[in-house]
Formats: C-alpha cells, structure tokens, sequence
C-alpha cells in the first residue's frame, strides 16, 4: 500500500486531492495533527514516510518543504508555480510527449501544470512541435474561468450572499466578467513560454467570471504568423494527430459555423473531471484554439493524481 502525504490538505487544491484519495484502498492517507501543521519536523517526518507527497501551499513554503525531502524514494508533486520552469523538475504534463510521460513514470520531483498554462500548452504546443506555429511566434491569449481558482478568501467573496443576491436587470459589480493580472505579468507565463518553446513571452489576459469553476483559454492564431498557409481543418488535424490515443484529451471535429450552446462556449462543460476539449474555431483567414478544462481538474488536483497514479506505476485513470 502506498502512503500519501499532502502538505497543505485545508486550501483549495489540497481538499480536492484528498477527496479524490480518500476512497481508495491502494492508498494509506498520512495525516497530520492540526495543531502541527506547521510544525517543520512533523511534516518533514511525514513527507519522508510517504511514497508520494503533495505539495499544495504558497511558493515560498513549498520551496521550503521540497528541501525537507531527503528520502530518494519519496516523490514530491508540487502543485505550486514555484518549481514549473526548474529544469531539475519535470513539467507534469503527460499529454505532450511519450518522453514527457516516461519522463514523469520515473520522476522523484514533479512539477504539476498551472491551470491557465494547462489550457494554454495543450492548444499551442503540438502547433509549434509540428513546426506549422513558428517558436518565433507573438501570441495573444484569454482565459476566463471560475473563481475557484482565487483560493479561499476569493471564494468567500463571491459566496457571500449578499453579494451574490441580485434582481432581474441589475448590474452587480462582482457578477461582470473581470480581467485581471493587467500589469501583463501573469505567473503562468514563465511555464506557458518555457514549455511551448516560445521564444516571446505571450500577451495573456485572464478573466474572472462569476461562478465557480470551469476555463475556456483561446489563443488567436493569424494566418500570416504560420509557416504555411493551413485552414482551420488542417489545424485540427494536427491537434487530432499529437492527442491521439490520450485519455482525457478531445479534440473536437471542426465546425464551420458552430452550433455549441445557442452558439455560445460553455466553460463548465469539462467540469467534475479530467479532461480537456480543444476546438478550433474560424476561416482561413482567422483562427482561435480554444481548451476548455476544469481549473480544479486537469488544472489542479485531476492533473496532480493523474501524475501520482503514471509516478506509482498504476493506471492514470485511476480516482479521475
């Protein structure tokens, strides 16, 4: 039976892991007193009695509890940004590559994907990795998403009934769309540029939308920034092609004028699981890729038990 230890179990994306452990009988949930959460020698104990630690806290003390590790068989998943660009690190994101998972089938440190990069990465990397999206490219990309994501305290700001209460053509501050990072420095941006081999930091806007959890991430793509001149059928194939044979990535066939849901994306329609939905949606002459995922799923704590479960050696699908 193997032992789990998740370092930072009462925030957001650390309650998601436990929930989706709890239920299985391969695994041996390692505790710790409240009163001792922080308390570094009782959680440097636990870390190096587990098979598997998650690391769920602020990138200062994840850093910190990463050093805590000396034991060379545990393996630690950090689902901070703290360590995503770190080359001694590997990127947790199976979907890239058959070397990426074999990658992380042996990895003792694994960096588990931001949930903005997640939806970034998976529509742009296999156009740059089949050299139709030059790495040369300038990107423009949005995301809006549940405000889940936020943590704790933003959750309780939205959930606060009254500011939740409204009436019929009220226009509430907090139930509009919200942009935000606007200084253009968003902390995915490192994994999202590293990852895709990109050689210009992408413009990135994400958007707070007034419900709970679910991303849709669009990238634009200008006909005059690829290497050739391709349709939007072509794009999807290629998308096809690199997710082939992937668990929890659809690419979904190409529509030229999209039905969706009265012609309009539904952000939530990968909620409650693991996977992602990438479209491709426009004419020749204008393109958007857009991923959908839940930012609590294979953008948090789906993405980090799927690795858990490729690191152990168990089937990935494993509790998703």
């Amino acid at each position: 039976m193997f032992k789990i230890f998740v370092d930072g179990e009462a925030g957001t994306t650390g309650l998601q892991i436990r929930e989706r452990l709890e239920k299985r009988n391969d695994l041996e949930i390692l505790k710790i007193d409240p009163e001792l959460r922080k308390d570094v020698n009782e959680r440097q104990r636990l870390i190096n009695a587990s098979d598997v630690t998650f690391l769920c806290l602020p990138d200062a003390a994840a850093v910190e509890s990463a050093a805590l590790c000396t034991n060379p068989n545990t393996c630690v998943i950090d689902a901070s940004t703290a360590h995503r660009t770190n080359p001694a690190w590997t990127y947790g994101m199976p979907e890239l590559s058959k070397a990426q998972r074999e990658a992380i089938s042996k990895a003792k440190r694994i960096a588990n994907p931001g949930c903005h990069a997640s939806g970034f990465i998976l529509g742009v990397y296999p156009l740059v990795e089949s050299g139709i999206l030059p790495r040369t490219a300038n990107l423009a990309a949005y995301s809006i998403t549940g405000y889940s994501g936020g943590g704790k305290k933003l959750i309780a700001e939205y959930e606060e009934a009254a500011n939740m209460a409204h009436a019929a053509g009220e226009s509430k501050a907090i139930m509009a769309p919200a942009p935000y990072a606007l200084a253009l420095a968003h902390k995915h941006l490192p994994e999202m540029k590293k990852i895709c081999g990109l050689e210009n930091t992408p413009f990135f806007n994400p958007v707070l939308g007034p419900y709970y959890k679910g991303m849709a991430v669009t990238v634009a793509i200008f006909p005059s920034m690829l290497t050739k001149k391709v349709t939007p059928e072509d794009l999807t194939e290629i998308l096809t092609k690199h997710y082939e044979g992937s668990r929890f990535v659809k690419v979904m066939p190409y529509e030229a004028a999209p039905t969706l849901f009265n012609g309009r994306l539904d952000a939530t329609v990968c909620n409650d699981t693991n996977n992602a939905r990438i479209q491709v949606f426009g004419n020749e002459n204008i393109m958007q890729v857009t991923t959908i995922i839940d930012n609590l799923g294979k953008g948090a704590s789906g993405a980090a038990v799927q690795n858990m479960n490729i690191a152990l050696g168990l089937d990935e699908g494993i509790s998703l």
